[in-house]
């Protein structure tokens, strides 16, 4: 007896063993298998956080990359409203804008990258308008106005010029418009050396940017196609080179 009494104390402390293994181990094995179904079931959720998350930026993104123009808007007021890297001569280069640098209300433009919103200005609405009885306007006393055409464009440049001290006449500022630009504004030269050299003379007494910039004077626009502005500077030029406009009688 004493002998079977020990065999089944032996047998029973291998199985006892024995149990406590297989136990271990399927604990283990479910222990990794509802790990592996919670980490798959999380998964998805965040696939899908992620996906989100890059939609919004991509959103933000874009709604900061381009700018519809407002009344009274110019390159450099925005450029300075959305902190446009390299200025408003970089959101020129991205829209393809050439000068004269012209925008017109309603016209998407395409911001360079790191261009922000965050200090772009508020835009207050305008107060409603109510009616009033029509009236009549009438020009101050003293204020000279001048027709918008060849003939008052001519008059107006001389008026500035002689507040400037640039000698120059009617006749000879007429004469070398019509040789130069037989009276159109807008006239560009496209085939001679400065057009070669990528500066086209421009404007009624065809001037290039670098000379209009140069002798440009001041209470006069700085858009090389504005007839006053363009005529004043040539003769500015003129007068530095040859005296007065009116010693011009060909190319100059």
């Amino acid at each position: 007896m004493p002998r079977h009494a020990a065999k089944r104390s032996s047998r029973t402390r291998r199985f006892s063993a024995g149990g406590a293994v297989t136990v271990g181990t399927f604990a283990l094995a479910c222990t990794a298998l509802f790990g592996t179904a919670a980490a798959a079931q999380a998964a998805p959720a965040k696939a899908t956080l992620a996906a989100k998350a890059t939609k919004a930026a991509l959103a933000t993104k874009a709604a900061a990359s381009t700018y519809t123009v407002h009344p009274g808007d110019h390159l450099a007021s925005i450029a300075r409203a959305y902190k446009v890297p390299g200025g408003w001569p970089a959101i020129a280069t991205a829209n393809h804008l050439f000068s004269p640098y012209t925008i017109q209300p309603g016209q998407v433009l395409t911001l360079p990258t790191g261009s922000t919103t965050a200090t772009a200005p508020a835009k207050t609405a305008a107060p409603a308008k109510t009616a009033t009885p029509a009236k009549t306007t009438a020009t101050p006393a003293g204020v000279q106005t001048y027709a918008n055409n060849l003939d008052g464009w001519i008059k107006h440049s001389l008026a500035v010029m002689k507040q400037n001290g640039i000698p120059g006449s009617y006749n000879g500022i007429y004469r070398n418009v019509i040789r130069e630009s037989s009276g159109n504004p807008m006239a560009i030269n496209l085939w001679d050396s400065n057009a070669a050299a990528g500066i086209p003379s421009k404007g009624l007494l065809q001037v290039i940017q670098p000379t209009f910039n140069a002798y440009h004077v001041p209470g006069t626009s700085w858009n090389i196609y504005d007839p006053v502005a363009n005529i004043t500077a040539a003769c500015n030029y003129a007068y530095h080179r040859y005296g007065s406009i009116d010693n011009v009688n060909g190319p100059y």
